[in-house]
């Protein structure tokens, strides 16, 4: 080789190498750049995305209930501290219950990493603006997504029954001091959440099975009347909603989608008040969703827990669970089969 050559191929390696070196080289903030399974304070679950791009971070939390929301800001006063704010308006009414003015509060989110455990803390004014409340809670760092599942090699076991209907006998309520709006009817699993006029809100109770379960199929035919709302939950942390959505846009609030995170590709939801057949697969963090025989979600990673879940670790095994705080809602012809 001449020299000039040799120079050549010298000073393109030492390029190659410099790029390299940048690629893996670390910002001081990345230990936070994560998703992050949250134990929030009364041993709730909730979620914590910290991202960068373009030179920016951001981030979006889903605290216990509701949906996955992006914060308010997001600084690194150091290299080893995040601080997170979250605001929520609160309406000033007067004594005629007119609202007079809103106020907006924050709470502020602290954060430090060591290794794969977050620590935080919460600062949150009292809503009457009487002092704060400082609690301290958890987060876990999720483990990478495993590949797509291939659907066609997945082995299953025997499918089991959870409901035949004539009775209840797999199932409990969640939380056994919430009212009990579940009854047999007419081989018909149905909640029905009467609330009675001018006497205090009675908070009813989600159904779950007394079995728990890993990765699975899941068949059911669900019902909902003109502004039902409830949810099934697989393994007591992903919701599938079910909603009376009819002729709306896709949602992931709506029916059939993962909620607040991933919306149905396609619209296959029918009218209010007749049956509708769900045929879901879990397996791997990966779900694939078939409404009325079409499939509205084709092996889609699920990205972290949803409003609602038990708990915040996706490793673990966990019941099927029906929403019934909400409005009316009807099941039947419930099968599991478990993935071998």
């Amino acid at each position: 080789m001449k020299f000039p050559t040799l120079l050549r191929s010298l000073f393109l390696l030492t390029g190659l190498f410099i790029c390299a070196s940048s690629l893996q080289a670390k910002g001081p903030y990345d230990k936070f750049l994560d998703r992050w399974a949250l134990t929030i304070p009364n041993d709730r679950a909730g979620w914590l995305e910290v991202t960068e791009k373009d030179g920016y971070y951001d981030a979006s939390i889903l605290w216990g209930g509701g949906s996955v929301l992006p914060v308010d800001s997001v600084v690194f006063p150091d290299k080893n501290t995040l601080v997170i704010t979250r605001t929520k308006d609160v309406e000033r009414k007067d004594s005629d219950g007119d609202v007079v003015r809103t106020q907006r509060f924050t709470d502020t989110i602290t954060a430090t990493v060591k290794g794969d455990n977050m620590s935080l803390t919460i600062q949150t004014p009292n809503r009457n603006g009487n002092g704060t409340k400082i609690e301290e809670f958890t987060g876990k760092r999720i483990p990478p997504l495993p590949p797509k599942p291939n659907l066609k090699k997945v082995k299953y076991g025997k499918p089991v029954v959870l409901f035949d209907g004539k009775n209840l006998d797999k199932w409990k309520l969640l939380d056994p001091k919430d009212a009990n709006g579940w009854k047999v009817e007419n081989g018909i699993l149905a909640n029905d959440p009467v609330q009675k006029d001018g006497k205090p809100k009675i908070h009813y109770g989600n159904l779950r099975t007394k079995d728990t379960f890993e990765d699975f199929n899941l068949k059911l035919e669900v019902m909902v009347n003109e502004g039902g709302n409830s949810g099934i939950y697989l393994r007591g942390i992903y919701e599938i909603q079910v909603a009376s959505t009819y002729g709306r846009k896709l949602d992931s609030h709506y029916m059939g989608g993962i909620y607040s995170r991933v919306a149905p590709a396609v619209a296959a939801e029918k009218m209010d008040g007749e049956w509708q057949t769900y045929d879901i697969t879990l397996v791997d963090r990966h779900a694939t969703v078939i409404l009325n025989g079409v499939t509205i979600h084709d092996n889609v990673p699920l990205m972290g827990v949803t409003g609602g879940a038990l708990w915040s670790d996706e490793s673990k095994p966990g019941p099927i669970y029906l929403q019934g705080d909400h409005t009316q809602a009807s099941y039947k012809n419930i099968v599991i089969t478990p993935v071998k």
